[in-house]
């Protein structure tokens, strides 16, 4: 969710939303979780979007 919060965390440099690191660097999560995070939730849910996205090899 980029763009809710617009500051950084001056320990890190890091957007306080930067929440993709936080979900990268968790061990507890698999490569499956991760892309159904990622794309494959939205793909199921928007099967209209999928199919657009096929069509474009993608």
């Amino acid at each position: 969710m980029i763009g809710a919060v617009r500051g950084k965390d001056p320990l890190t440099g890091q957007y306080f939303d930067d929440t993709k690191r936080y979900i990268d660097a968790c061990d507890a999560l698999t490569d499956e979780d991760r892309f159904k995070i990622y794309e494959g939730n939205a793909r199921r849910v928007y099967p209209r979007l999928d199919a657009r996205l096929k069509a474009r090899g993608r």
